[in-house]
């Protein structure tokens, strides 16, 4: 927790942290870049390969409503954690899930951009849990 010193002798204790801000704007670049994927599978974008005989086959444009819908969700709640909203941290935590297993799922679209959002949604999930708790006055 971090701790500011107003006037002498006195300590005030402060909401955030800087796990809590490293979520918070991870979260929103995740969301933004997931939301970007959506899009561009909505499109039908050349940049996807599809693989034949997986088994979480979906059509291309359903994960793309998938993944554009999740991008939304997970910056916002990323912004709603940045400015200091107690709920965005418990919601931030299952949206992060959600996309490891959304992304997961998308691996044989895109292997290494699903690994990397992955790896990110793992440091969202250990930033929004190791954050202090925000203490009332």
């Amino acid at each position: 927790m971090t701790t500011h010193t107003g006037a002498p002798g006195r300590r005030e204790e402060t909401h955030s942290s800087g796990w809590l801000v490293f979520a918070a704007v991870i979260m929103v670049f995740s969301g933004i870049m997931t939301l970007l994927a959506g899009i561009s599978a909505i499109a039908e974008d050349d940049v996807f390969l599809a693989t034949r005989n997986y088994v979480y086959e979906l059509d291309l444009t359903g994960w793309g409503w998938i993944h554009l819908i999740l991008g939304i969700l997970v910056a916002l709640t990323g912004a709603a954690v940045y400015k200091g909203a107690t709920w965005a941290r418990v919601v931030g935590v299952g949206l992060a899930g959600l996309s490891m297993i959304a992304n997961f799922m998308w691996l044989p679209y895109t292997p290494w951009w699903a690994l990397l959002i992955i790896a990110i949604d793992a440091l969202v999930i250990w930033g929004l849990c190791v954050a202090p708790r925000p203490t009332r006055h």
